[in-house]
């Protein structure tokens, strides 16, 4: 596995609401996680860094490894994200930090498995075989429309409240994350962003940059942030790459064996 991060301001913003990071736990197991934060100029990222710190704290601590079931990953992102939100909204009942909240993209790498845990409008898409799908589901009020068959997708992505979302961590509220597992296959890309990315770049534009064979992992990270800045750069723009290789002949020596 290899993956790139990268966050940056953008062209109109004084500071970056979006963080990010990654965290290892006690078995060498991998959690990504990317969270886009709002609320007034104090908090305005005090929710998103809080969120990804405690959740990576907290799975550094684990002992999950290979024997572990995907349901009990799925009960534990599904529990800590519970328990984050009211962290949050408890602090947000503070005058400075009033009205903040964030989203969140969780990922768990295990093994060929991901277990993924989304709230709100930032995304993960899977880039496999040519084919750029996303895997979550917008927590937004177009997301909403769109459902309801009173708009397309393609209206969707250009509508004046695509920004409106429905569902975050901050909210008095209990908040449930959408929460899946799926399997990977070699050569698969995963893209974690913050919506910062595909409110300026298409996804033609996405696919054409994961494509190029001469580009590193980190060339199409640092590519796609800049399309994003030439196109306005209206937010903050951070993009979790990870892809997925080839298992080696050995390994596979090693599982027939076993």
């Amino acid at each position: 596995m290899e993956y790139s991060i990268l966050s940056d301001i953008g062209s109109k913003r004084s500071t970056n609401q979006d963080y990010v990071g990654t965290y290892v736990n006690r078995a060498g197991y991998q959690l990504f996680l990317l969270a886009d934060g709002m609320g007034g100029h104090k908090a305005c990222n005090v929710a998103s860094k809080l969120t990804v710190e405690d959740l990576g704290k907290l799975w550094s601590e684990t002992f999950f490894d290979a024997g572990t079931p995907e349901a009990t990953l799925e009960i534990w992102l599904r529990n800590q994200v519970r328990n984050e939100n009211e962290n949050i909204a408890s602090l947000g009942k503070l005058d400075e930090y009033q009205g903040m909240g964030t989203t969140l993209e969780a990922l768990v790498i295990k093994g060929n498995t991901i277990v993924s845990a989304h709230v709100g409008d930032s995304r993960t898409y899977l880039m496999r075989d040519g084919e750029l799908n996303k895997i979550t589901t917008d927590h937004s009020l177009v997301q909403e429309l769109v459902d309801a068959g009173q708009i397309t997708e393609e209206e969707a992505e250009v509508h004046p409240n695509k920004n409106i979302i429905t569902r975050s961590l901050g909210q008095t509220n209990e908040v449930q994350a959408d929460i899946q597992a799926l399997e990977l296959q070699a050569g698969d890309i995963i893209l974690m962003n913050s919506d910062g990315l595909t409110n300026m770049v298409s996804t033609t534009e996405i696919m054409e940059v994961l494509e190029r064979e001469d580009l590193t992992l980190d060339n199409k990270s640092e590519a796609l942030i800049r399309l994003a800045n030439e196109h306005g750069g209206l937010d903050n723009i951070t993009v979790v790459l990870i892809k997925f290789e080839e298992t080696s002949e050995a390994e596979t020596q090693a599982q027939e064996v076993s």
